[in-house]
């Protein structure tokens, strides 16, 4: 597993991580929001990538930070580029990178955009995609893997109407999420996985712990459960407001 080379990740117990930069603070993927995130004092900063389409639906050949096609069409994003170069500054040379694919296909891409700028030593890439694990694995022996958990588009906790069967296979996947984990950390495919915090369970942290791996939680907005989690002792939280890591 690549060594982590963050002073300020080292000093905490259990790392604090801006979603899209700080996304409650300022709209996310956006260089202020990132500059929000080190000013709240966080150890690694989230954002999003993907390949950007044109008003036809055809790719226009850019990689962009946006976390969906949708959110990318109604705002002129940053270019991949243009943020790497951003958070490549020396104001952010303290700061983790975690690289959130959020479809598969320019993974080599966007290893070739971190290594330019010398940036894979301390970068996390994560995704939902599978398929993209062993490309990223073959791409690079510096950065770090992350497989996303469970591979969903939108909170079906939320929803009443959907909220019943949500529960039943969030008990399902807590069964079976942990064993697959934990193979593929054995196995030397991902050094990392990005749980949704419904999955995360005292067992599932300590059977990642035993593989030699690391787990973060997504999405947590709240200080309660940021507190919960950091006592059964997660790798790092992710949230969008991290003034809650000190409410």
């Amino acid at each position: 597993m690549p060594e982590l080379t963050s002073t300020s990740t080292q000093q905490r117990a259990v790392r604090r991580i801006g979603h899209k930069g700080a996304d409650h603070i300022t709209p996310g993927n956006t260089t202020a929001s990132f500059d929000a995130a080190l000013a709240h004092g966080c150890d690694m900063v989230e954002f999003d990538v993907l390949p950007e389409r044109d008003g036809d639906g055809e790719y226009t050949g850019r990689l962009v930070l946006a976390h969906d096609f949708k959110d990318a069409a109604r705002r002129t994003p940053l270019t991949l580029e243009e943020g790497l170069d951003h958070l490549s500054s020396q104001a952010f040379a303290g700061i983790e990178l975690d690289v959130d694919l959020k479809t598969h296909g320019y993974e080599e891409r966007v290893v070739a955009a971190l290594r330019e700028r010398g940036m894979e030593e301390r970068t996390l890439i994560s995704t939902m995609e599978v398929v993209s694990l062993p490309v990223l694995r073959a791409a690079s022996d510096k950065i770090r893997i992350g497989w996303s958990v469970p591979k969903v588009k939108r909170n079906y906790l939320a929803n009443p109407a959907t909220k019943p069967l949500a529960l039943a296979t969030v008990l399902l996947l807590r069964r079976t999420v942990p064993r697959a984990i934990v193979r593929a950390m054995r196995a030397g495919e991902v050094d990392a996985v990005m749980s949704h915090f419904s999955l995360v369970t005292p067992h599932f942290v300590r059977a990642v712990q035993r593989a030699g791996g690391e787990l973060y939680v997504w999405t947590v907005d709240d200080a309660k459960q940021i507190r919960r989690f950091e006592r059964m002792g997660v790798t790092g939280v992710i949230t969008n407001d991290p003034r809650l890591f000190d409410a």
